[in-house]
């Protein structure tokens, strides 16, 4: 087994903490996301069965697919089954194998945990610390059901929490940060793990754009990522506007054609799409299976996401959700491919582990840095020894996620920082010769290079087709800048706040449904009482007072 020389100084640090010490039984490794954790982790494991300190072996992981990693990892590493357990099962200690976990399943396994560490010598194994929180449900659960471990190993790339709870079994200081022994723990940061090439370094694409929000009357605003709304005086009385136009919401709304169906060809997250698609078919050219991944804040968007890049790419992507059958194996089938695209609602952006992912089109609903770092995790695995690729972040040019990117980016030396020399060359996938980028066939075996289509876009204006790339149309001088045009209800798709109250994207579905109908039978009657009642309460509300008056009935 070939070790990282960070893995092995890792590993040393941690048996004479663990063994020759004795001072405490925890050992921290607070190692950079993709850097090498969890087989580190795999070694200090083995080395502590091979000098029998330990009999069994708990993983515990933040979700499945994680899980079924460290299984195939640890088995690789030590010649030892590791089996999958859930809250369902019963009994494990019995089982006499070493048994791994998410960290939700904890609570149901509660007993049988306890009882694997008070039989056997354990080790147990914290993957992704952060979610062990001292006053939470799963902090709790950990601490009460691992009190008799022998030895634990904390596991994290993030880990200070973005609501600045503590977590357990580490101290913190007056200023929040951990304070572990330094004797006990081992640090890589980002910054290191790209300068030493066990990570790749990361560019940041910032995608600006603006908005043009129709509003009533003919009014009509316009939203950007640099700077805040400026609402017409008479607009500024209406509650949950200012936050409803922010440019972040505007660029999670997925915006269609006329016909409400087919994804907007140069809409928003159509351009960040584009630029994706390039920056991942430039890729290619020295990571022939180089893949992307969009982090999307909603089924609904998922799907949008993947219609508009099957619309750009001509290639179906392939989309995973927790509402889906079998989402790991999706996952894992994308991994032992080259396709181009993964779209994903939260199910890779904590531990899983794609090497070849490259590109990051960043959409989440998570808007803490914690979230932030870890998807970052998800482009920055170096694939081989010969891996000279980069990896870009595709993000809206949002305050919060820029801050996020500054600090990462400090983290990195200077040399790194920067984009790479211009690419000139290209790799085959066959030999590894490097050719010219025009080159059409490998000059050492001959292998025939994929050629990509140029991209193209029509001039709204006068249909004269122009490259992808080009910012006027080159016939009548149209102005291809990033300006988005909306309507109010338009912008609003993510769910609506009016006159105060936050309504979810179903209960206004519901509402524009029932409107029209509802309207015109109370206008009908003639009743005054409920006439009024028309004027007083917005019709965005009527859905959720249908599914009051349902659930009433139903309760009686």
């Amino acid at each position: 087994m070939n070790l990282r020389p960070w893995q092995s100084a890792a590993l040393e640090q941690a048996l004479k903490w663990l063994i020759q010490d004795r001072v405490d039984r925890h050992f921290l490794i607070n190692a950079a996301p993709g850097s090498g954790k969890t087989l580190v982790s795999c070694a200090i494991a083995n080395q502590l069965i091979q000098s029998h300190e330990i009999e069994r072996v708990i993983v515990i992981a933040p979700r499945a697919e994680v899980v079924n990693q460290w299984s195939d990892e640890y088995r690789s590493v030590t010649t030892r089954h590791m089996t999958k357990v859930t809250a369902s099962d019963g009994e494990i200690a019995a089982l006499n194998l070493d048994i791994c976990a998410t960290w939700a399943a904890i609570q149901g396994l509660l007993p049988e945990l306890q009882a694997v560490c008070r039989v056997n010598k354990t080790l147990v194994i914290c993957d992704e610390h952060h979610h062990a929180a001292v006053e939470a449900a799963w902090g709790t659960s950990a601490d009460s059901a691992f009190s008799s471990a022998k030895f634990v190993l904390v596991l994290t790339g993030t880990p200070i929490r973005s609501d600045s709870e503590k977590t357990i079994w580490l101290a913190y200081d007056d200023a929040g940060s951990i304070e572990h022994p330094a004797a006990g723990t081992y640090t890589l940061t980002y910054g290191e793990a790209v300068d030493l090439g066990y990570c790749r370094p990361v560019t940041f694409h910032r995608h600006e754009g603006k908005f043009t929000v129709d509003l009533e009357d003919g009014d009509s605003v316009t939203v950007s990522g640099n700077s805040p709304v400026e609402l017409p005086k008479e607009l500024k009385r209406i509650p949950g506007l200012q936050t409803a136009l922010s440019f972040y919401r505007l660029a999670r709304t997925p915006q269609y054609e006329h016909d409400n169906v087919t994804p907007l060809r140069d809409g928003y997250q159509a351009t960040m799409i584009e630029y994706a698609k390039n920056k991942l078919s430039e890729l290619r050219y020295r990571m022939p299976n180089a893949g992307g991944l969009v982090i999307a804040p909603s089924i609904d968007v998922a799907k949008y996401m993947a219609a508009l890049i099957e619309l750009i790419e001509s290639e179906k992507p392939l989309i995973v959700h927790s509402q889906m059958p079998n989402p790991e194996l999706k996952i894992k089938a994308f991994k032992n491919t080259d396709k181009r695209w993964l779209v994903s609602v939260a199910m890779v952006s904590e531990g899983v582990d794609i090497q070849r992912l490259r590109v990051l089109i960043y959409l989440p609903n998570a808007l803490t840095e914690l979230a932030f770092r870890q998807a970052i995790g998800r482009v920055v695995r170096t694939q081989g020894y010969d891996d000279d690729t980069r990896a870009y972040v595709i993000m809206p040019s949002f305050e919060t996620f820029e801050q996020y990117a500054r600090r990462v980016e400090e983290e990195m030396s200077p040399s790194t920082r920067m984009e790479n020399v211009q690419l000139r060359h290209k790799r085959c996938p066959i030999c590894n010769t490097e050719s010219p980028l025009k080159s059409d066939i490998c000059p050492n075996c001959e292998h025939s290079f994929p050629v990509a289509s140029p991209s193209k876009k029509s001039c709204l204006e006068c249909g004269a087709i122009n490259m992808t790339g080009a910012t006027s149309c080159h016939t009548c001088g149209y102005d291809f800048g990033h300006n988005f045009k909306l309507t109010l209800d338009e912008a609003l798709r993510i769910g609506a706040i009016v006159r105060g109250m936050d309504i979810d994207e179903e209960e206004v579905r519901l509402a524009e449904e029932l409107a029209p109908r509802l309207r015109n039978k109370i206008l009908k009657s003639g009743d005054q009482k409920l006439i009024k009642l028309l004027k007083i309460l917005p019709e965005e509300s009527w859905g959720r007072l249908k599914i009051l008056m349902e659930q009433s009935k139903n309760s009686n």
